[in-house]
C-alpha cells in the first residue's frame, strides 16, 4: 500500500520533469550559432557573477590554516600600524585557482611572527562548478591609522582555461589594528581587476590605487566581459574621500602586457609616474592629472629588470626607493635573483647605493614600507612551490647608499612565515 501511495506522488513529479526537459530541448533546436554562442557567453557570465559574492573574514583561522596544513607561499604585502605592530599578508595554496590570502602579525618588529590570524579563502568545494580564488592583493595603513585589506577574487577555470577576465577589487578594513582582537568590516568590491599594490596619497589629498584589468586572452571566458576592452590595462583608482568611495581616474593599455603589477609615485611638480610589469621589462608613462590622462608608454631611461614584480616609493626625505633584481639598476641576469635596493635624489632620473637584499635565486615580489623612525621594511617570498618562504628587510636609507648593513635595528632575511607542506627539493 506504501509504495502504492509513493508512486501516485512521484509518477506526476517524473512526467512534469521530463516535460520540463523537452520543452528546454526544443527551446534550443531552432537556434542559429550566434544564439547559441549567445546563451553560452550568458552562462559563462552566470558562472563568472559567483565571484561578486562577499567572502568570508575567517579571524579564527586555526588549526585548519595553520603552517603544517599549508602549501607554497607568494608575498602580496606588508604594513605597520599606529602602535607598530607589523601585518603580512601573503597568498598560500597556489598562484592559481587553489590560492586564498592570509595574514600575520608581529608585535617586536619582525623578529617573531604570529601563526596566521586572518584568512579569506572563497573556495567551496563540491558546490561550485570551478575555483573562486582569492589572491593578489596588499596590505595598508591609510593616513587615519585604519589598516586596509585589498585582495583579487574571481572564478578561475582548471586546465588552461584562465580566470574571469574581470574578477573584482575588494578591500576589507581593520579600525582598531593594535587591539589584542583586532575587528574587521565586511569585505567591498570597489571595482573590476587586480589590486596588486599600495595606494599613494597625492598632495590634493586624493588616494590613487593601482588596479590591473586583465588583458583580453584566450580561454572559455574570452567573449563574455568585451564590454570592458576599453578600460583593460593599468588602471588609476581614486578616492577623494578618504576610501569612502572609489571611481576609475583613468589608465592605458601597455605594450607587450603581462601582469601590470604597476606602481605610483607623485613627483615633485605634482606629475603622477607610473613603472609597470611588461613582457619585455619595465616600462613608464606619466599623468600630468592626477591619474585621468596618461602619456605614451615609453622605457625609462637607465632601468632594466626581468619579467617580474617590483617596489618603487617616495621616502619621507623626498628620496625614492626602488627594489629590483639585478647588481645595478640598469642591469639583471633575467631570472629572479639578486634583489637589491637603490635610492634616487632627482626624481629617477640617476640611482645610488645598492643594498643586496637577498642574492639568491627564486626571490620575488617585494613589498615594502617606511615607518615613522625611518626604517624601511620590505618583504618578499623565496621559492614559492619549495621552500615557501615569506622573509623580511629591514634597513635604512644610510644602508642602501652605503651598501652595507650600518643601522642598530637593521638585519636581512627575517623569516615572516613557511608553509611546512611544501616539498622539500633536497628530497626530490
Amino acid at each position: 500500500m506504501r509504495k502504492t501511495m509513493l508512486s501516485l506522488l512521484f509518477v506526476p513529479m517524473i512526467v512534469a520533469g521530463q516535460t520540463l526537459i523537452q520543452k528546454d530541448e526544443k527551446r534550443f533546436s531552432p537556434m542559429t550559432d550566434a544564439e547559441i554562442r549567445a546563451y553560452e557567453m550568458e552562462v559563462m557570465g552566470k558562472i563568472a557573477d559567483l565571484a561578486l559574492i562577499p567572502p568570508k573574514v575567517n579571524t579564527n583561522p586555526l588549526p585548519a590554516y595553520d603552517y603544517d596544513r599549508l602549501r607554497f607561499g607568494m608575498n602580496a604585502g606588508i604594513a605597520r600600524t599606529p602602535g607598530g605592530r607589523l601585518w603580512a599578508n601573503w597568498v598560500a595554496g597556489a598562484d592559481g585557482p587553489a590560492a586564498f590570502v592570509l595574514l600575520n602579525r608581529s608585535d617586536d618588529d619582525g623578529e617573531t611572527w604570529s601563526k596566521p590570524c586572518l584568512v579569506i579563502d572563497a573556495q567551496s568545494p563540491g558546490r561550485l562548478p570551478t575555483s573562486r580564488p582569492v589572491m593578489n592583493g596588499n596590505i595598508w595603513t591609510d593616513p587615519n591609522g585604519k589598516l586596509r585589506l585589498y585582495f583579487y577574487q574571481t572564478m578561475q577555470l582548471e586546465g588552461g582555461g584562465g580566470s574571469d577576465q574581470r574578477g573584482g577589487a575588494w578591500e576589507v578594513i581593520c579600525e582598531n589594528p593594535d587591539d589584542a582582537r583586532p575587528l574587521w568590516g565586511k569585505p567591498r568590491r570597489i571595482w573590476h581587476g587586480v589590486p596588486l599594490n599600495k595606494p599613494i596619497v597625492l598632495t590634493t589629498g586624493e588616494w590613487l590605487l593601482p588596479v590591473w584589468l586583465v588583458h583580453p586572452y584566450g580561454g572559455r571566458f574570452r567573449d563574455v566581459f568585451k564590454a570592458l576592452d576599453p578600460v583593460r590595462g593599468a588602471n588609476a583608482i581614486c578616492s577623494a574621500d578618504q576610501g569612502v568611495t572609489w571611481q576609475r581616474a583613468g589608465g592605458l593599455m601597455f605594450p607587450n602586457p603581462e601582469c601590470d603589477e604597476h606602481m605610483f609615485v607623485e613627483r615633485k611638480d605634482g606629475t603622477v609616474w607610473m613603472l609597470t610589469r611588461t613582457r619585455t621589462g619595465i616600462m613608464q608613462s606619466f599623468s600630468p592629472d592626477r591619474g585621468k590622462t596618461w602619456s605614451e608608454p615609453s622605457e625609462p631611461p637607465g632601468i632594466r629588470a626581468p619579467v617580474s614584480r617590483f617596489y618603487i616609493g617616495k621616502l619621507a626625505s623626498g628620496r625614492i626607493l626602488f627594489v629590483k633584481h639585478g647588481d645595478t639598476v640598469d642591469t639583471h641576469e633575467g631570472r629572479r635573483n639578486k634583489l637589491k635596493a637603490f635610492l634616487s635624489e632627482d626624481e629617477g632620473l640617476t640611482w645610488k647605493g645598492g643594498l643586496m637584499l637577498d642574492g639568491r635565486d627564486g626571490v620575488s615580489y617585494p613589498d615594502g614600507f617606511q615607518a615613522p623612525d625611518g626604517t624601511i621594511y620590505v618583504t618578499y617570498d623565496r621559492n614559492r612551490s619549495t621552500d615557501g618562504e615569506i622573509l623580511l628587510a629591514r634597513f635604512t636609507e644610510q644602508d642602501v647608499l652605503e651598501g652595507k648593513l650600518t643601522g642598530s635595528k637593521s638585519k636581512l632575511r627575517m623569516l615572516v612565515c613557511r608553509p611546512l607542506k611544501n616539498p622539500d627539493p633536497a628530497k626530490k
